[in-house]
């Protein structure tokens, strides 16, 4: 890049939010993004929550026209200089940011930023708000020709124009190389309460000659302070190590044991050790089979999750997918989801490991038994606590758009959402009956009722709702996510008693990997 960064960074990270004001996110004014955009204030917030305790600055870079400005030849004409258009929205109002005027796309151009960044010299620049194809993407585009490291939180930015805000978001990071993220970084739902059972402490779900061999070096007095590193074979998203932290917590000597590995959530790369244990070896080696498998399926679901949640590009993705694994680990499939970075999960039992409510709409079996969505929405709505969201789903007996605007009519505004599960039998959901259902909503008078599409999604899938145009507002993924192959897992000796040792083939000695964190 042309310019060059000063070595001292006196500023973490700089915030610009494109165009936070009524008169792009409040309904009624000529510019008004819809209720997409509307949605984005919220992870605005958390962005601004997160980042301005640790030394970010905030600028508010907003429109601000004359009323004969050259731009009202192409767009109606909005935002004049002192109007109500151009204030901050309620929402945001409050938080301490710089308000700068200007008057085109880009938040540089015209404006005291540069000068004002040059000033701070932030680490990088954190860019959002409205439209993704046009302020946004512009500001992006001089940002880094001006040499800051960019990201764009995807749950941050809008645009009143679905499928642009798709090639939006693609060109950025294709071609301008911003980093995509999101408002607050994919992290691990709070540490739950892994209780190993008892059948993996007595060994029973052991390999029997890792039992065999442990009985063997009892018998023998030989127990060596031995090191095992665990990498897997293929890349992916580690998930089960809390797991494997409670299980090592227990069996493993307090006076006697070191244990690094990386965290739950995060990337690893082919053959990278994720997990290393030095410890007497008759204290955990009966139990290889257990830490392996605990990482090993998880990983694979959260892996496959991951994949669906950066196809949808901030799009929420939720776990449905319960149904297709044994009840026994059905909590354990959602609680990687979660870790993937789901925004919720369907089972009970996931929802509570991973710290979130249980999210759910409305069964085909109550609505065939009520015989009509609108009866069977509207009894959901009379039985259930308030905090839990009005969705109906909407494939029943009736066309979806048809059964929407009825269901939208007599919940009388207290409807949230609705589900399109179009079965394979009828052409499962597709991009043209999305945009058909959000139209005739839109029509009828109901444009906050949002759409969530389940039924056979994938991140193929996903991509082509998106690259269609279609405004999805959430997916329900289930068997892409529940039939994930497990990553194979394998550990090996690489010490004993200090001494390098290794299996043909592999390396003697110590791994290094300065990613692992110590944890006991």
């Amino acid at each position: 890049m042309a310019h060059s960064r000063r070595a001292k960074l006196r500023t973490p990270a700089a915030i610009i939010v494109a165009d936070p004001v009524r008169g792009f996110l409040e309904e009624g004014h000529p510019l008004y993004c819809g209720p997409g955009a509307r949605r984005i204030i919220p992870a605005i917030r958390r962005l601004l929550e997160e980042q301005l305790p640790q030394g970010a600055k905030a600028f508010f870079i907003c429109d601000s026209h004359r009323p004969d400005d050259p731009e009202f030849t192409m767009f109606p004409p909005h935002c004049v200089t002192g109007t109500p258009e151009t204030e901050i929205v309620p929402e945001l109002a409050k938080y301490p940011a710089e308000i700068i005027p200007k008057t085109r796309y880009s938040a540089f151009f015209d404006t005291t930023l540069a000068e004002k960044l040059e000033a701070l010299q932030p680490a990088k620049l954190i860019i959002c708000g409205v439209c993704t194809d046009i302020c946004v993407m512009h500001t992006v585009s001089d940002a880094r020709n001006r040499g800051y490291e960019v990201e764009v939180p995807v749950d941050c930015v809008a645009s009143f124009d679905v499928s642009a805000h798709a090639f939006a978001l693609e060109h950025m990071e294709k071609v301008l190389g911003a980093r995509l993220t999101r408002a607050a970084a994919i992290k691990a739902p709070p540490a739950p309460l892994f209780e190993t059972p008892e059948a993996v402490l007595s060994g029973d779900t052991a390999d029997v000659y890792f039992t065999r061999t442990v009985e063997i070096l009892k018998r023998e007095g030989v127990n060596p302070v031995a090191t095992m590193e665990v990498f897997g074979t293929r890349p992916g998203f580690l998930c089960g190590m809390r797991e494997v932290h409670s299980l090592l917590e227990r069996v493993l000597p307090a006076d006697n044991r070191d244990v690094w590995s990386l965290s739950e959530g995060d990337p690893f790369e082919r053959k990278e050790v994720v997990l290393r244990i030095k410890a007497p070896y008759q204290s955990y080696g009966a139990y290889e089979t257990a830490y392996l498998g605990m990482l090993a399926q998880s990983s694979g679901w959260t892996t496959a999750a991951r994949e669906c949640v950066e196809a949808a590009r901030g799009i929420p993705i939720i776990s449905f997918g319960a149904r297709h694994v044994h009840p026994s680990v059905a909590g354990l499939l959602d609680y990687a989801a979660i870790v993937a970075g789901c925004t919720g999960c369907s089972s009970i039992a996931g929802a509570r490991m991973a710290g979130v409510p249980a999210t759910g709409t409305i069964p085909h079996a109550l609505i065939v038994i009520m015989g009509d969505t609108a009866a069977a929405t509207l009894a959901f709505d009379r039985h259930m606590a308030g905090d839990i969201p009005r969705i109906a789903l909407v494939d029943t007996f009736r066309d979806e758009p048809e059964e929407s605007i009825a269901v939208a009519r007599a919940m009388k505004g207290r409807l949230q959402g609705v589900r399109l599960d179009t079965p394979s039998e009828r052409g499962k959901v597709t991009p043209d009956l999305v945009r058909e259902t959000r139209a005739r909503l839109d029509q009828a008078g109901f444009p906050a009722v949002q759409i969530l599409v389940t039924g056979g999604i994938d991140p193929e899938r996903i991509r082509a709702f998106i690259d269609a145009g279609a405004p999805v507002d959430a997916f329900g993924v289930g068997s892409y996510i529940s039939g994930a192959g497990p990553i194979d897992f394998t550990a090996d000796l690489h010490e004993v008693e200090g001494r390098p040792v290794a299996k043909r083939g592999r390396i003697p000695g110590i791994t290094a990997n300065p990613r692992l964190k110590r944890v006991m």
